[in-house]
């Protein structure tokens, strides 16, 4: 019996240890992609219509601190929160390392992914460096559109000030 639980405890272990794709996945690459899409683009310069492209109609985002957007009031924060002020212009970037990818299938066919990491905030001001202000975690639910990722879901949270 012991070794029947034992044998049942390493096989289940197993099998979510393997469930993330490796950083070389053609799956991880095109989630790294979106993602730099979403942030670097959308988010550090504010070129809101390539991020707007990966968004799904029906796109819901969680925020801990900020509360529930949909995809109207997602893009209307970013304009006024993120893009709206020159002076103290919030800079998101991803922790190195901490992405990970795990595919969702039924059957045989790959329908979504979940991408999970850490990021960190920082503001940039006129004539300064950029200086760190916080840390969250993310995960987001991929879904394969017509061919095409979209973001349905975004989940921003565990939010800490920088020390």
């Amino acid at each position: 019996m012991k070794k029947y639980i034992l044998f049942l405890l390493v096989s289940i272990t197993a099998s979510y240890s393997f469930a993330q794709v490796s950083q070389d996945a053609e799956l991880f690459k095109t989630l790294m992609a979106n993602d730099s899409i979403l942030f670097e683009l959308g988010f550090n310069q504010c070129e809101l219509e390539p991020m707007k492209k990966l968004l799904s109609e029906d796109l819901e985002f969680y925020h801990d601190k900020g509360g529930f957007q949909n995809k109207d009031a997602f893009i209307e924060a970013m304009k006024a929160n993120i893009c709206g002020n020159s002076e103290q212009k919030p800079i998101r970037k991803l922790v190195e390392g901490t992405m990970k990818v795990y595919p969702l299938y039924k059957g045989e066919d790959l329908y979504a992914a979940l991408q999970e990491g850490k990021h960190e905030f920082y503001i940039k001001e006129p004539n300064k460096e950029l200086y760190i202000t916080g840390e969250a975690l993310f995960t987001t639910l991929w879904i394969k559109d017509q061919g095409q990722w979209k973001a349905k879901r975004i989940y921003s949270y565990d939010h800490k000030a920088s020390n």
